[in-house]
């Protein structure tokens, strides 16, 4: 009985520490990813900035336009541009630390902007 016990307490340990271990790597399995929030892809924007803002996750270098990024530790991105007038596309790529890749695009519109006089 005592052996029987020994061996479930230790198997059932050696299950735990796994499965633990598979759950923490979830991350580092699944490859990086990028979320651009703002702006939306085809908005027209009226201003001469436009920032551009995100998530990702799992990422060791970032870009926007080929320009590095920091993020937060919560693997948010903020940044702001200065598009010229007319159609622009902002892409966001990122490398884990692995190589893996990932990017994603959108398509803005620069309206010519006129300040008040």
């Amino acid at each position: 009985m005592k052996k029987l016990l020994l061996f479930l307490l230790l198997f059932g340990s050696i299950g735990s520490i796994i499965g633990y271990g598979l759950f923490e790597a979830r991350r580092l399995l699944a490859g990086p990813f990028i979320a651009i929030e703002e702006p939306r892809n085809g908005n027209a924007i009226a201003s001469p900035l436009v920032t551009v803002e995100g998530e990702a996750l799992n990422i060791s270098f970032l870009t926007i336009n080929d320009k590095p990024v920091l993020t937060d530790e919560a693997g948010h991105f903020r940044r702001t541009l200065s598009p010229p007038p007319g159609t622009s596309v902002v892409t966001v790529k990122g490398t884990d630390r692995f190589g893996r890749r990932a990017s994603a695009d959108v398509k803005i519109t620069m309206l010519n902007f006129c300040p008040a006089a």
